[in-house]
């Protein structure tokens, strides 16, 4: 089976969900019959969170509102269906991926909670040693551009987060330990008396600790 469990954007405090247009497809249902049923029993599933919902385009040039159910609220759905073969099989992919995709949120959720640690003792570090204001933003560019290849700046876009935003709400479990790693060893460098100039140079000997790869994304026309 193809995905049937999303993220609304690749921000680490976003919780999955499914479809109802997954859900009609891989259950043997047409979707105006699981629309029918998650508006019949709209209360039942409201008692374990609010519908998300986007609106798309269809082919006819019609615009469609499709919902968006988490774990708790498919799982209970499931159960209003026919218990089919098609169901059974869909219910088994759907809490394995629920369950993959919450494990991964969760190993990313305690490695940025480990991060937070770490960047704050970098921050303190540049504060205790009298570094200038801008500094925060050029060691944290630094820390970055070792640690993934790419700027704060430059993550932001590609993961399609705002201005204001951090990058770090945005990584991989592999991408924050990177950064992690990168941050803990420019704190020690600070303590250690070295400039900005020396930790850069220090920094940029060697290869990119873990390169990852960015997909920016396409602009209107």
């Amino acid at each position: 089976m193809k995905d049937l469990v999303f993220l609304q954007s690749e921000n680490l405090n976003n919780d999955p969900f499914t479809t109802d247009e997954v859900i009609a497809e891989y259950s043997g249902n047409s979707r105006e019959s699981v629309t029918r049923l998650i508006r019949k029993y709209q209360g039942d599933l409201e008692e374990f969170g609010t519908f998300g919902f986007e609106i798309r385009p269809m082919p006819s040039g019609q615009k469609a509102k499709v919902f968006h159910l988490n774990r708790e609220q498919v799982t209970l759905l499931i159960t209003y269906l026919d218990n089919t073969e098609p169901v059974r099989n869909f219910k088994k992919e759907l809490v394995k991926q629920f369950y993959e995709m919450e494990k991964e949120l969760m190993a990313r959720r305690l490695e940025r909670i480990k991060g937070k640690h770490i960047r704050c003792s970098m921050t303190d570090a540049i504060k205790e040693a009298g570094f200038s204001g801008h500094f925060y933003k050029h060691f944290t560019d630094l820390v970055y551009k070792k640690a993934l290849g790419f700027n704060a700046k430059q993550l932001r876009e590609a993961r399609e987060a705002n201005a204001k935003a951090t990058p770090l709400d945005f990584l991989t479990t592999k991408e924050q330990a990177a950064v992690n790693q990168i941050e803990e060893l420019v704190s020690s460098l600070i303590q250690l008396g070295r400039s900005y100039d020396e930790i850069r140079d220090i920094l940029n000997v060697g290869i990119v600790l873990y390169q990852t790869t960015l997909k920016m994304p396409e602009m209107a026309h």
